[in-house]
């Protein structure tokens, strides 16, 4: 199979590779970069299917859900430390009315 640069498929490999690495080193700046050229890949990928690329597909999806689970560990890690600084982020950012939660430190972080 030969893939051009400009192929989504490869552009999506490639983005999956830049996110594991950035999930891996802590690197947020070029998580949310790769993310950004995930998404253009696939929504490219939505707009044109590739025809006969489901192997490919459910290679690149499988790697997909690998990120995301790395990805989850990384917030249940940051969850944790935030819960040791006396912060959480375990409620959710809006009520069922649609309002913004203030969220309140449990403890201060310091005393003066």
């Amino acid at each position: 199979m030969n893939l051009s640069m400009g192929d989504p498929l490869q552009r999506l490999s490639e983005a999956l590779d830049r996110e594991q690495k950035a999930l891996v080193e802590h690197d947020v700046a070029a998580l949310v970069a790769a993310t950004g050229t995930k998404l253009d890949a696939l929504r490219e990928l939505e707009r044109q299917p590739p025809l006969e690329q489901a192997e490919r597909l459910k290679e690149l999806a499988d790697r997909n859900q690998a990120n995301g689970a790395l990805l989850a560990r990384r917030r249940r890690e940051v969850n944790w430390a935030l819960r040791q600084l006396g912060r959480s982020e375990d409620a959710p950012a809006y009520d069922a009315k649609g309002q913004a939660q203030t969220l309140h430190a449990r403890r201060p972080l310091a005393v003066a």
